[in-house]
């Protein structure tokens, strides 16, 4: 162990958050051990502001409800303690300690328990301080900071990989990758934060393992996904993913569009896509996850579209529709994707169907959608992607339309003149029912 004194490093308590310092304190004063662990302690040594702060300490999860009136135990196969300041949660761990006793023998099963292929299905085995250094994934996120004495912990030399830009996974990476398949994606995923390199014993198995993120459920995939492609860095990341083919277990249908070059409509989308949310999120500004799913997928869902359409001979609407249950059915089988999300998904994706519809009033009733501006946004990067002079001209009138006075707007649609926006119908003619004979059928405006 290296204990490095408050004269030798840069972490101070007034860039920690105020309700951790009351959990340390409290834990302290109560008779427990207590540390700063993880994100929080990496990236205030690299002089970056955390996103939150946790804590690892001796004391249970049931001492830590006892202890503190705000807080709640959660996790099945991780049991956690939250401690709730508002928005705020301090989350705090036990010290973890190995699955097997010194002589090689397995601990409790009721606190830790093992699938078949290795994964850990449970893991509330207590232990020291050193016991959970060894147990944390990777040594740039295994050092300790104490509020008692100022000092920072490091048991397993993440220090020296902090300041020499090296990923690397604690113990036996192939082993550990097995234990739990998503610490690949950290690796990858704290690689394009930090801007580091992956120790090569840490890289090697990777690929080889990739297939085993099937075994993850798609629900926590989900959030990986997100945590992955929607915190500021998401072009680098993707660009790691394809590096250690883990794109291919979270996206497979994306992936069966891939081309040799990577100069495919759809490959270029993504990079687009990726780059304008990292810069969103570098600015400040919100970014949802549904405008970067539908801008991900719309290439699968246009072929997919386009497939149905010549096998079935249904009209280009129909087609579309059913295109779009497939594809968001199949995407959702490796990620979960929330029926919300689907759903803001399926109106993007149907408002592409009605922006080149702009007479009379269609304009106007097209901008009070709640998501025309997503929609809208998909639009112009098409047209950036494919560099169509149709789609690029609509995208350019749309550009103008919004931003213009009434009066200009009522010009702008007048004059659209021989816009190559049909008003035929796009459906066939059916066969009508004497009732439906007596009714008049306008064309799609929804």
């Amino acid at each position: 162990m290296t204990v490095i004194p408050r004269d030798r490093h840069t972490i101070s308590r007034k860039d920690i958050s105020e309700n951790a310092l009351k959990v340390l304190y409290r834990l302290n004063k109560a008779g427990y051990e207590a540390y700063l662990v993880g994100g929080g302690v990496r990236d205030l040594l690299l002089g970056k502001k955390p996103k939150d702060f946790d804590i690892s300490t001796n004391a249970t999860p049931e001492q830590m409800r006892k202890l503190f009136r705000n807080c709640r135990l959660v996790g099945r196969r991780f049991r956690l303690a939250h401690v709730m300041f508002g928005p705020e949660v301090i989350e705090v761990a036990t010290f973890r300690s190995h699955h097997e006793t010194a002589s090689g023998e397995p601990t409790d099963r009721n606190d830790s328990q093992r699938g078949q292929n290795g994964m850990l299905l449970r893991d509330n085995v207590f232990g020291s301080i050193e016991d959970d250094a060894q147990r944390r994934d990777l040594t740039i996120n295994s050092l300790y900071y104490s509020v008692a004495d100022f000092t920072v912990r490091d048991y397993i030399g993440g220090l020296s990989d902090l300041q020499q830009g090296i990923i690397r996974m604690i113990g036996d990476p192939e082993t550990r990758y097995r234990e739990d398949p998503v610490r690949m994606l950290r690796v990858v995923r704290f690689a394009a934060k930090l801007d580091m390199g992956v120790a090569a014993e840490t890289a090697e198995p990777i690929p080889r393992l990739a297939t085993l993120l099937r075994d993850v459920p798609a629900a926590r995939l989900f959030e990986e996904a997100l945590k992955l492609l929607q915190a500021g860095f998401g072009h680098a990341t993707y660009l790691k993913l394809c590096e250690f083919q883990l794109f291919q277990p979270l996206f497979p249908l994306i992936t069966r569009y891939f081309t040799e070059q990577g100069d495919s409509n759809m490959e270029r989308m993504i990079v687009q896509v990726l780059k304008n949310t990292d810069h969103r999120l570098q600015n400040q500004m919100r970014v949802n996850p549904a405008f970067l799913f539908a801008a991900m997928f719309w290439y699968p869902q246009l072929e997919a579209s386009q497939k149905i359409a010549q096998e079935s001979g249904l009209a280009w609407y129909e087609a579309f529709a059913l295109a779009m249950n497939d594809v968001l059915d199949e995407a959702c089988r490796s990620l979960a994707i929330p029926k919300r999300i689907t759903t803001l998904i399926r109106d993007i994706w149907m408002l592409q169907l009605r922006l080149s519809r702009r007479h009379g009033k269609r304009a106007w009733k097209l901008m009070e959608h709640p998501k025309f501006r997503a929609a809208y946004d998909l639009l112009a990067l098409r047209a950036q992607v494919e560099e169509n002079p149709e789609l690029q001209r609509l995208s350019s009138w749309w550009s103008e339309f919004q931003v213009s006075a009434p009066p200009q707007q009522k010009t702008m649609l007048n004059t659209l003149g021989d816009d190559p926006s049909p008003r035929r119908r796009t459906r066939r003619p059916r066969k009508r029912t004497p009732n439906q004979d007596s009714k008049r059928s306008g064309g799609n405006n929804a």
